[in-house]
């Protein structure tokens, strides 16, 4: 059957609603729209075995589509299951012309026509590139963050795109774990009203439009929390955090109907996700009723062999299909080995059935049934890739999304007059290190520098480059080998600072030292650059610091000595722009850590919603929870950021009302420019039937106000905010004492209490 005799099947099936479609109780693997569930339905019935196969079944792009077919080895294997039907989805085939060579294929060529599903991993942009995750969330602006996806998804889109492996909504405490920068930071509500945002702007209201895609909740459950900060290592976790702290923001993401979800590479109770049947078909599928397909993430299938889990690849394969992954990613053990275990009666049928459903439905949502090529359009490719519009959402998202960590003495903003203005460091003459990682589709060189955001912005400044972060090749799949011994040209750098009146200095991280693989044991900025900093404070000492990083970094010296610091993550397309921006007024920054930073690495992990211990404090005595070498306060904490302006809490109330809490508080700008603050709603249940945290975020709203102006911020919690999970799963919400908190961030905070 080709394309054209299925949508006559599409058509007919209009007419049979209702007649033959089963569903379970909570119409888990159906769509909300009757007729798809018809449809689909109609088209599982034709479907041999191989072919169901064949949709649980997706390659990594193996050849140029629009080039001659490969005569041998794996890609003409690869190639003639394309033309039998048997990949449901490719991924990492992009631009309009190649998919729609790939789509063709399958669509025209094979029995039933299938069209499939096209991921790729669009993070934090597709070509115009946003600032990186992390950096995103502390804007803790919902409408940016959801605008900035949006945008995303209209380039992905353009490129023939309709799905992308994001958002990943793992919480982590951990800031040595590289893919810190690919999340929300360390705090489960935050967290999941980003993942929720995200979410709703890459899928936006019509999953069939050309400008929208499918979104995946990654990565089911626990990746997040790898032991030792070590990318793919163990988690051990307990059922208080799995349910309270880890769970949540999948829960949401199901609320907010996400279409995918991949589970992880990790063990949790030493069974790999990817065949962890409680996790997938039993808890996702079943109790919260998930309608969409699980997808592995790559090789997570073929790596519980080396989990010690599954003895081969086939035992790989009945694993994870009898737990309820429903795509394979690159481990090509569905394709090999699934038609087989059915057949031996290892897998049943229905469950392969089950999995071919969900991925039919979401391609029927997509309108890949009422046109696979919709989404290959080269005149909308090229006129929506690196779309002004999209500068200007991302500049927007950039510029809120700049944390100001320190201005002793009001430093900041720099006078646009000064004369002797040095910038050293050479991130601020870096194209690309801005642009982050995990930016797959993206294109070298395209980044605005800070040398060149300056220019734009009419400021004359004298640079010097004072020492390289990298030498040698970098990218997606290199390490990055960091200077450690270059100094040759800080006697440049150290003259110039010498004889200027001020010192702007880009130091931190390159791009690609954080994200999938980039583990690190030493935070602290990487190579000679501290030396460089600490030389340069010797002969001036009105430094400014701008940070580019993907992680929280452990900066004690510079917190000790600079007098202004300036957190601006990788910011993307328009790294320059942004800073410039804010280094000189134009921008107020109004970003707050979505993490901790820790004054030692040795802290880690360090997050503020801890569990007080049996002896939280001790005096002068030896004999309670700390370190004899170290504080135990963090460095900065979460939620924090200061302003060019000031503001000021006070009179904070809360009270009961019925079922809910109401609690409010005014808040007056104090200083002398107009500014945007974060009021954030904390609490503390102070004796509960499984002990709590010691202040959890519950509520916050991002507000401008001008000088003197005041606001009187308002929250209501319900039992959703007051409650929490036991450990046995359930919700449950208790009666007794509730501290309130209410302040600029989680440390700096105006407490009540009431009696619920």
């Amino acid at each position: 059957m080709n394309f054209k005799s299925l949508i006559n099947v599409g058509l007919i099936a209009t007419t049979l609603l209702g007649v033959g479609c089963t569903s379970s109780a909570n119409n888990r693997g159906y769509s909300k729209d009757a007729e798809i569930n018809t449809k689909v339905e109609m088209l599982l019935s034709k479907m041999t075995l191989e072919e169901k196969v064949g949709q649980m079944n997706q390659y990594n792009g193996f050849y140029d589509a629009t080039g001659p077919a490969p005569s041998d080895g794996d890609a003409k294997n690869k190639y003639e299951h394309l033309r039998n039907g048997w990949v449901g989805s490719m991924l990492n085939v992009r631009g309009a012309k190649e998919v729609r060579a790939m789509q063709k294929m399958a669509v025209e060529e094979s029995r039933l026509g299938i069209p499939m599903i096209f991921g790729l991993d669009v993070i934090h942009g597709h070509k115009t590139l946003a600032p990186i995750s992390l950096g995103e969330s502390a804007s803790w602006d919902l409408e940016a963050i959801k605008k900035s996806a949006q945008v995303a998804a209209t380039e992905a889109a353009a490129e023939g795109i309709n799905w992308t492996f994001a958002p990943m909504v793992d919480i982590s405490r951990d800031a040595r774990w590289g893919r810190v920068m690919e999340g929300a930071g360390e705090d489960t509500y935050l967290g999941s009203k980003i993942g929720v945002a995200r979410i709703q702007g890459f899928q936006g209201d019509d999953l069939s439009a050309n400008n929208t895609i499918a979104a995946c909740a990654k990565h089911f459950a626990g990746y997040g929390f790898a032991e030792a900060g070590r990318d793919y290592n163990t988690v051990d976790v307990g059922t208080s955090t799995l349910y309270n702290v880890i769970f949540p923001p999948f829960q949401a993401a199901l609320d907010a109907d996400v279409k995918t979800v991949m589970n992880s590479f990790n063990i949790l109770n030493g069974v790999p996700a990817t065949g962890n049947k409680w996790l997938q078909r039993d808890l996702l599928k079943g109790k919260w009723g998930f309608n969409g397909f699980v997808i592995s993430d790559w090789g997570s299938c073929m790596e519980m062999m080396a989990h010690g889990f599954a003895a081969d690849l086939k035992e790989a394969a009945e694993l994870a299909a009898n737990a309820g992954s429903d795509m394979d990613m690159e481990s090509y053990a569905y394709v090999k080995h699934l038609s087989t275990l059915v057949k031996e009666g290892k897998v049943n049928e229905a469950d392969i059935d089950d999995a071919v459903r969900r991925i039919l439905t979401v391609k029927y949502e997509l309108g890949l049934f009422d046109d696979p090529y919709k989404y290959c359009d080269e005149q909308r490719e090229q006129e929506l890739i690196y779309h002004e519009d999209h500068k200007a959402a991302v500049l927007d998202m950039a510029l809120k999304s700049v944390v100001l960590l320190k201005n002793d003495k009001q430093v900041l903003p720099l006078d646009k007059s000064q004369k002797k203005i040095a910038v050293i460091g050479a991130l601020a003459n870096d194209k690309t290190s801005p642009l982050g990682s995990w930016r797959v589709a993206s294109d070298d060189n395209t980044a605005v520098s800070v040398l060149e955001g300056l220019k734009n912005h009419n400021i004359k400044y004298t640079y010097a480059k004072g020492a390289d972060v990298s030498v040698g090749d970098v990218g997606f799949q290199i390490p990055v080998t960091i200077n450690n011994t270059d100094k040759s040209e800080f006697a440049e750098a150290i003259a110039l600072a010498r004889k200027s009146e001020v010192v702007v200095m880009v130091l931190g991280e390159h791009g690609y030292q954080s994200g999938e693989g980039r583990s690190r044991t030493n935070i602290g900025l990487p190579g000679v650059q501290q030396e460089l900093l600490e030389e340069v404070y010797k002969v001036n000492q009105n430094i400014v610091l701008v940070l580019m990083n993907g992680r929280p970094l452990a900066l004690p010296w510079a917190d000790a000595h600079i007098p202004a610091i300036l957190e601006t993550w990788q910011l993307g397309t328009e790294s320059g722009n942004a800073i410039a921006k804010t280094l000189f007024g134009d921008n107020n920054p109004s970003g707050k850590l979505p993490m901790t930073f820790p004054r030692n690495v040795a802290q880690c992990p360090i997050y503020y919603n801890h569990y007080n211990t049996g002896r939280p404090t001790g005096g002068n005595g030896v004999f309670w929870s700390h370190y004899i070498d170290e504080s135990n306060d963090p460095l900065y904490p979460f939620g924090f950021g200061l302003s060019y302006t000031s503001f000021e809490y006070s009179n904070l109330k809360a009270k009961v009302d019925g079922d809910v809490v109401k609690v409010s508080i005014t808040v007056k700008n104090t200083g002398k420019v107009a500014g945007q603050e974060v009021a954030q709603l904390y609490i503390h249940d102070k004796a509960a039937s499984v002990a709590r945290p010691i202040k959890e975020l519950k509520g916050f709203e991002k507000f401008e106000l001008a000088p003197n102006d005041s606001k009187l911020v308002e929250f209501e919690l319900t039992s959703k905010e007051l409650g929490f999970y036991n450990n046995e799963g359930e919700f449950v919400v208790e009666a007794g004492d509730f501290d309130i908190m209410v302040g600029t961030d989680s440390q700096n905070v105006s407490i009540t209490s009431v009696t619920l």
